[in-house]
């Protein structure tokens, strides 16, 4: 079983963004990590003098590198970018949103979470059209995803295995507006929230996470304690997405996990550690309400 390591979902400043994934390419054990500014193309300037130093240092260290594409695509410049982004041959262009299709059709190219994969008939299409791996939207359980593993066995079926869940993504900067401001002057005020802004009920819940113009969940899926279940479903990788905090140490406890090096009991407690105050979650892949956890 592979371990992925999604794109950094949060507004790091320049510096922080590349020096994490240069300690990814030197200490994480895993084998593709996805790169590139999929939430807000306002902030892709920021890291793109960092981008060729990422993927050399990853790939020199034997990672597989997968470009990830915006997740929502309204604007002409950003339809531009894309087509820019599929045009390249330095790594595997990883599909957020359908826009890309068009540019990529016949060649092979990832498809990432965002991506609304719910059967085997859709999956089976993206495989006809050049999809090489498949990481599923969190929100499957993993009945649907072995129905859907085992109609596609080319292609690499991958799980959201940690990580605020990415449930929704929209034209609105949610962190522009609570600051007063729009979102074409918003001051990039996302950078104070290196893991997202807590959303509170009225009657004072943790219920979601806002980062600019996505919405996460306030609970952090933890899947450690499901991987015998996944690979039995004939899941080939899990996916890791960065948070504020120790990502190397959390990607080599999943790594022990699967080869068999360590206890999922004993790995859960060692991550509530490495990210404290923080629920964990896998509602969603039992068919049960995604925050919760067993």
């Amino acid at each position: 079983m592979q371990l992925s390591l999604g794109p950094v979902l949060y507004n790091w400043a320049p510096e922080r963004w590349r020096d994490f994934y240069f300690r990814i390419a030197d200490e994480a054990p895993v084998d593709v990590v996805s790169v590139g500014e999929i939430v807000c193309s306002k902030r892709s300037p920021f890291f793109a003098e960092h981008l060729p130093d990422v993927i050399e240092r990853l790939q020199h260290a034997g990672k597989q590198v997968l470009l990830g594409s915006l997740i929502l695509v309204s604007l002409r410049r950003e339809r531009r970018q894309i087509e820019e982004l599929c045009a390249g041959e330095d790594a595997l262009v990883e599909v957020n949103d359908l826009t890309c299709l068009k540019s990529i059709k016949g060649r092979p190219h990832a498809i990432g979470p965002f991506v609304n994969i719910y059967n085997e008939t859709s999956a089976a299409f993206h495989v006809q059209q050049g999809a090489a791996r498949i990481c599923l939207p969190p929100e499957l359980p993993i009945s649907s995803a072995a129905v859907i593993a085992a109609t596609v066995p080319e292609a690499v079926i991958e799980m959201f295995a940690f990580g605020r869940v990415p449930l929704a993504i929209s034209a609105r900067c949610y962190h522009a507006r609570l600051h007063k401001l729009s979102k074409d002057n918003c001051r990039f005020v996302c950078e104070q929230d290196p893991d997202g802004l807590a959303l509170k009920t009225l009657d004072q819940q943790d219920f979601l996470t806002i980062n600019g113009v996505q919405t996460l969940s306030h609970a952090c899926t933890n899947l450690i304690g499901d991987i015998g279940t996944l690979r039995e479903a004939g899941i080939g990788s899990l996916r890791l997405s960065p948070q504020d905090c120790d990502m190397v140490e959390v990607a080599k406890i999943f790594r022990d996990v699967i080869d068999g090096r360590r206890s999922a009991e004993g790995a859960s407690g060692r991550l509530s550690e490495l990210y404290p105050g923080v629920s964990f979650a896998n509602g969603f892949v039992r068919g049960q309400p995604g925050f919760s956890f067993a």
